[in-house]
């Protein structure tokens, strides 16, 4: 049995973490099974590595950012190895030009083009544990790329695929997919099995258990994925993601939340100039959400959501094109959030969006924005009401029965 394992950064924080984890592995290998494990850097590895960055230049090379950044993987894979050696058996690590990753040549944000798993499958052969750096891939020419924060889940998925592993198991610092977070709300409940549809839904509006493109992977190449804990044991059951057909029930898989959000009202926008304004916040790299338009006979005035980290740019891009394309004011509320209800049919179900806005309401939360689709309810809210928010929306949920059945 060929078994892909991704451990995240906080199960690989320190060395007894490490330990842990190879133990875990080495109980897995000693079954006679066939181990590639994927490693995130250690801890608060990448976030130091860019204040380091930051200390040398405001406007660091991007080349040389993801040559930094991808040191961090490669510490901890060359960790890892080390460690099972010790426990006596043998294992070797690889960065992602020796494990045959390629990717595209966008630095930070790179995508997986192709695998060639020769090299992996040679080492497999020897019955040696691979132990590969997640979070990047490497171009023909040989340049390292880094994939996007959080992307080591999509290295291990990819890599699942490429091989036709019979499993993969993506290790975090929960025991799976939850209804809430369960570092936040006592009551969260345990998804036994949730389809790729939903996780990847969930991770979009900000569930960090796994990266969304990730998921999207998983889903092209029909991977079947198992998140677990890497603190707990084997009793502890964990989230299969897969293929599960979604029935026509209206229930809600969970509560999600970014809490980095700004809303941007844009008035007096010229007819003509609106298609114009979204593709150049398109070709910017910038990603709204929670789009309105509110036309009137002279103008439109536009409404979005946006990344906090994109407001400078999103300011610099309205600055300068002003004239050409609107004739009114700006106005970014900062210090928002966006709170979203995910699940299959949930936009259809007048109850569930009866409920949300209740709730809220109950609790004096003013909601910024509201949008509705089939399988989700997001809003805006203030920073400071978010975990009111998401704590009064859960125990409504849950005592209307509103939750998945499948869950523990």
């Amino acid at each position: 049995m060929l078994i892909v394992q991704k451990y995240g950064g906080t199960s690989v924080a320190d060395t007894e973490k490490i330990f842990d984890a190879a133990d875990r592995i080495a109980q897995d290998y000693l079954k006679n099974h066939d181990m590639v494990i994927v490693l995130s850097a250690q801890g608060r590895t990448t976030d130091m590595l860019l204040e380091k960055a930051d200390e040398i230049s405001e406007n660091p090379s991007k080349r040389e950012l993801d040559a930094l950044l991808s040191t961090g993987e490669q510490q901890s894979a060359s960790l890892m190895a080390m460690a099972l050696v010790e426990l006596g058996l043998p294992a070797i690590s690889l960065n992602a030009q020796q494990a045959g990753i390629f990717s595209t040549s966008e630095h930070g944000q790179a995508k997986i083009v192709s695998i060639n798993p020769d090299r992996i499958k040679g080492e497999l052969k020897k019955r040696n544990i691979v132990i590969i750096t997640g979070f990047q891939g490497t171009t023909e020419n040989g340049e390292t790329m880094t994939l996007g924060r959080g992307a080591s889940d999509t290295t291990a998925i990819a890599l699942a695929a490429a091989l036709s592993a019979d499993l993969c198991e993506i290790y975090t610092d929960v025991s799976g997919v939850f209804t809430a977070d369960p570092r936040k709300i006592e009551d969260a409940k345990k998804h036994r099995e949730i389809c790729y549809d939903q996780i990847m839904e969930l991770s979009a509006m900000g569930a960090s258990v796994l990266h969304s493109r990730s998921v999207e992977l998983a889903k092209k190449y029909d991977v079947e994925l198992c998140v677990k804990s890497s603190s707990s044991d084997d009793s502890d059951e964990p989230s299969v993601i897969k293929s599960v057909p979604l029935m026509e029930q209206k229930v809600i898989s969970g509560i999600t939340s970014d809490p980095n959000i700004c809303k941007v009202l844009i008035s007096k926008v010229k007819h003509e100039s609106v298609n114009m304004l979204l593709y150049t916040f398109a070709q910017k790299g910038i990603v709204f959400d929670i789009l309105t338009l509110e036309p009137t006979e002279e103008s439109v005035n536009i409404s979005f959501s946006i990344s906090a980290n994109d407001c400078t740019v999103l300011s610099d891009i309205l600055d300068m094109y002003r004239d050409a394309y609107f004739e009114g004011a700006v106005v970014i509320s900062k210090n928002l959030a966006k709170l979203s209800v995910v699940g299959a049919g949930v936009g259809y179900d007048s109850s569930v969006a009866w409920a949300f806005y209740e709730t809220l309401m109950n609790e004096r939360i003013k909601l910024h924005l509201l949008s509705l689709s089939t399988i989700k309810i997001s809003a805006l809210v203030e920073q400071s009401a978010l975990g009111r928010a998401i704590s009064a929306l859960h125990s409504r949920f849950d005592d209307a029965g509103m939750f998945e059945e499948d869950v523990l």
